[in-house]
């Protein structure tokens, strides 16, 4: 049983690295950003979306933690 729950994890950690690879690969247009009058250098699409991911990914918890400690509901 113990093996299956591996062997099951290691299939899907494979499946998100090969969409996370395949989403980079085909996102490779450059960009630049502008907002209220900065702008970015020109990077790839897949760039700005991991790094607005990640950072969703930190402020959401923060913010929970926050509002907990508040008791707003």
């Amino acid at each position: 049983m113990r093996g299956a729950k591996r062997v099951a994890l290691v299939l899907i950690v494979l499946v998100v690295v090969l969409a996370i690879l395949a989403f980079i690969l085909e996102n490779q247009q450059g960009v630049a950003l502008s907002f209220f009058g900065w702008a970015t250098a020109q990077m790839p699409v897949s760039v700005f979306i991991t790094f607005s991911l990640i950072l969703g990914m930190v402020i959401g918890p923060v913010l929970g933690v926050l509002f907990r400690r508040k008791g707003v509901r």
